[in-house]
């Protein structure tokens, strides 16, 4: 079902001076209007160390940041808390490496600490699920699993990205959550409406469709306001926003229908678990699971400190 708007206790977004907030989610149209991934305005450079919250306080390469404190932490004491939540969202810009390769270290110290660990994954849409069971299983090799995920038509980044991630899930039997909707399905929803799926493309929907949380409203807004040229079609904000919650909606539904008692890392795009309104919180309203949410930012962006409970600065 459809929740109207209302107004939510939500963290909003704080506008940052100079550079301005480097994290913008663009549009791109293939056959018809559809978001489909972010991409990461950030100018890295390796002498650069990132600006927090628009404050002079700048901090290198390998540091993570306390959003409660606003300072450094050390990494033994990061993990001590995120292996203490129930779930664990930790994000990326998906091209870069040195991001999977921290995801990696997250489920590495979960999976040493926590029992009956899951891992959920944006990059599979939940018809894969039992692929994804096969290939935790051992049963499957890489080059079966990408023929069977069709993980170039779907996903599309480098498969090396994610295979070190992979191959330790495989390694050690963890359960491995496919957490997306199927592509095809909203991809229609911006220049078609819900409407106007077929019966069953509207089965795959998840059950709730929350279109309350006023903040993420208004960050879509601006997306959506800012890229208009990009539009073919009669394209409504109304349903261009709708496509947006279904994604996240669909994820944080996943999410609780396969947290059961155990502990789930979750691995999704930054834009997603940016000031917790997109799968977190909604995740949360399912669960009332404790969580945590990482950030991972490379040196040269500017953030804002609320962004997430730990900033991680990268590569």
């Amino acid at each position: 079902m459809l929740t109207g708007a209302k107004n939510q206790d939500m963290k909003p977004i704080r506008p940052i001076s100079k550079a301005g907030f480097q994290l913008q989610w663009l549009v791109f149209f293939s056959a018809g209007l559809f978001l489909t991934f972010f991409v990461w305005g950030c100018s890295v450079t390796p002498r650069k160390m990132p600006k927090v919250d628009d404050s002079s306080k700048t901090f290198a390469e390998n540091t993570i940041i306390s959003s409660k404190s606003g300072k450094p932490l050390a990494i033994e004491d990061v993990f001590r808390d995120l292996t203490q939540c129930q779930i664990i969202y930790a994000g990326e810009q998906h091209t870069n490496k040195a991001h999977h390769e921290i995801q990696l270290q997250i489920i590495q110290a979960a999976h040493a600490a926590v029992p009956n660990l899951a891992v959920g994954m944006e990059m599979f849409d939940f018809t894969y699920q039992n692929v994804l069971d096969q290939w935790t299983a051992g049963s499957l090799d890489e080059a079966t699993f990408l023929r069977k995920t069709h993980w170039y038509a779907n996903w599309r980044y480098d498969f090396g990205l994610y295979r070190d991630i992979l191959n330790y899930i495989r390694d050690n039997n963890i359960r491995l959550v496919a957490l997306n909707i199927p592509g095809y399905v909203t991809k229609k929803i911006p220049v078609g409406g819900i409407e106007n799926l077929s019966v069953e493309e509207k089965k795959l929907l998840p059950e709730n469709i929350n279109l309350s949380y006023a903040a993420h409203r208004e960050y879509i807004q601006k997306v959506f306001d800012g890229h208009r040229q990009h539009f073919r079609g009669d394209v409504r904000f109304e349903d261009f926003y709708a496509a947006q919650v279904v994604w996240e909606d669909i994820m944080a539904e996943r999410i609780a229908k396969n947290l059961n008692s155990g502990t789930m890392v979750v691995l999704a795009g930054n834009g997603h678990i940016q000031f917790k309104y997109g799968i977190p919180d909604r995740a949360y309203q399912h669960t009332a699971a404790d969580f945590r949410t990482v950030y991972l930012t490379p040196v040269g962006s500017e953030v804002d400190l609320e962004i997430a409970d730990y900033i991680w600065i990268t590569k």
